[in-house]
């Protein structure tokens, strides 16, 4: 027979499969689409009957991605009726287990949860733990700041908004699938760890979840009114209309070529991101990161941290870096700091590796500024309220041979257990060091959603976050706890934005 629960929604059937109940496709909220387009989710409609839940959902309407690099990144069926999420669950009991809820990553463009790669079942079998994974509304349609130009009906963060509605379902559901409603974690990557980092600072979130993990993101990535105001107005113009009836009515074809441009002419905008989170609205009153210092997540531990080698991902999607010399690096730092300080900053990156050459630096620099402080400041700021424990992992991608390093997103497959999806050994490596590695990282995990501490048989002692030491557990081949890596360019960053 196959599993059955009921919600609040209506009836749900799900499938069983190795040890693991999964309901996949639940709405979470109404469809965002016609009079609901650019307004805040609204809690999902109730069925008759049983509904299947044997099949994802509609992934959030994105534009296009070579996933060729990354395996089991594919989100299959894109449509605007996207508000879904997925339970993988050992038993739909009164288990009363953890839960995890995760985040996808993606630049807040891209990505889905119902990815291969996040399939949330073997991290669910071997952790006794309820694992959610959830969709948000992306890029224009999730992150434009519309409010200050149309005025009242027009919300900001809609994709943020999305993942709290879809938070507030987990409290009021989970427990039928059997997972503890006042034991949640939520998880994220990339742009799903910026999430996660944004939610420890909103008000809204507050009470929803009881840990935090943002892998590779914190809490920087916001705009300021003024800067998402310039994201409007360019994105507007490209849409070749300012009208709100334009944006309510327009086919979603046309918001996503709009979309294409303002992100590929994100230097323009003078923006990392064009579409992310903005804060000075009723959602996000105040930048996370200044939350989060003055106590907004006092009494939620947090499990942090980066690969060693982020930005060796994106290194392919600039030509022009091969041909990068000293100058061209100290071009690039004044053109993305404060130009008096990036003589020192540049400086800092030489010195500590003195053997490397300009595009290394350059790697390593990127690396920080759009990772590794910000996760660093996140974690300090969060240590004087709870628990907070630092990650690094290094463990190699073997895909062109070797010369990604320890990049962007290498991590994932091993948190998930996803090892063995189709091409995933030509990116993350196969074989006992690696299953072993995954196992040390899944019982981390798993460890730390249980009760906020992420030790276990598998690693070494790891001691929390001290701002003046940072101590390190290093995944890789053999785990161990670094104190203060690569401490010369990180301090480097004190006093800089």
């Amino acid at each position: 027979m196959l599993p059955r629960v009921e919600i609040a929604s209506g009836q749900l059937e799900g499938r069983r499969a190795g040890g693991v109940e999964s309901f996949l496709g639940i709405p979470f909220a109404k469809p965002p689409t016609g009079a609901l387009r650019f307004c805040p989710p609204q809690p999902a409609a109730p069925w008759r009957g049983v509904r299947a839940a044997d099949a994802f959902g509609g992934s959030a309407p994105q534009n296009a991605l070579d996933a060729g690099m990354l395996p089991g990144m594919q989100v299959g069926r894109q449509n605007e009726d996207c508000l879904f999420l997925n339970v993988y669950t050992p038993a739909a009991d009164a288990g009363r287990r953890p839960v995890l809820v995760w985040i996808h990553g993606g630049a807040f463009t891209i990505g889905s949860g119902s990815q291969a790669i996040y399939d949330g079942s073997r991290l669910a079998r071997r952790g006794d733990a309820v694992v959610v994974t959830i969709n948000y509304r992306l890029g224009a349609l999730g992150f434009l700041d519309l409010e200050p130009r149309f005025g009242d009906g027009w919300s900001c963060n809609l994709g943020l908004l999305d993942q709290i509605e879809a938070l507030a379902w987990v409290r009021e559901n989970i427990d039928r699938f059997g997972g503890d409603p006042g034991n949640v974690t939520i998880f994220g990557e990339s742009a799903g760890g910026m999430s996660v980092g944004t939610l420890l600072g909103c008000p809204a979130a507050r009470g929803l979840f009881h840990r935090a993990i943002p892998q590779s993101g914190a809490a920087h990535n916001t705009h300021d009114r003024e800067t998402a105001g310039r994201v409007v107005d360019f994105f507007l113009r490209e849409l070749g209309s300012a009208g709100a009836s334009a944006l309510r009515d327009a086919p979603v074809e046309r918001l996503l070529a709009a979309q294409l441009q303002c992100m590929m002419r994100v230097s323009e905008l003078g923006v990392l991101l064009a579409f992310q989170p903005t804060s000075g609205d009723a959602v996000l009153s105040e930048p996370p990161l200044a939350a989060v210092r003055a106590g907004s997540a006092a009494g939620v531990p947090l499990l942090i941290g980066t690969t060693r080698d982020e930005w060796r991902l994106f290194e392919w999607m600039d030509p022009a870096l091969a041909a990068l010399d000293d100058a061209g690096f100290a071009a690039r730092v004044a053109q993305r700091v404060d130009p008096a300080a990036a003589p020192a900053l540049a400086e800092s990156y030489r010195k500590q590796a003195p053997g490397d050459g300009p595009v290394d630096h350059f790697v390593a620099f990127e690396t920080d500024r759009v990772f590794r402080v910000p996760a660093a400041r996140l974690a300090d700021a969060q240590s004087a309220h709870a628990p907070v424990y630092g990650y690094e992992f290094a463990w190699r991608s073997p895909a062109l041979r070797g010369a990604l390093g320890a990049c962007h997103a290498v991590e994932l497959p091993f948190v998930f257990g996803t090892l063995d999806a189709p091409g995933m050994d030509r990116f993350s490596g196969s074989g006992p060091d690696a299953e072993r590695l995954s196992a040390a990282v899944m019982d981390a995990w798993i460890a730390f959603a249980r009760a906020g501490d992420p030790h276990h048989a598998g690693i070494p002692l790891w001691p929390r976050h001290d701002p003046a030491t940072r101590p390190t557990l290093v995944f890789d081949r053999e785990p161990r706890v670094e104190r203060a890596p690569r401490d010369r360019t990180l301090r480097a960053w004190d006093g800089l934005r």
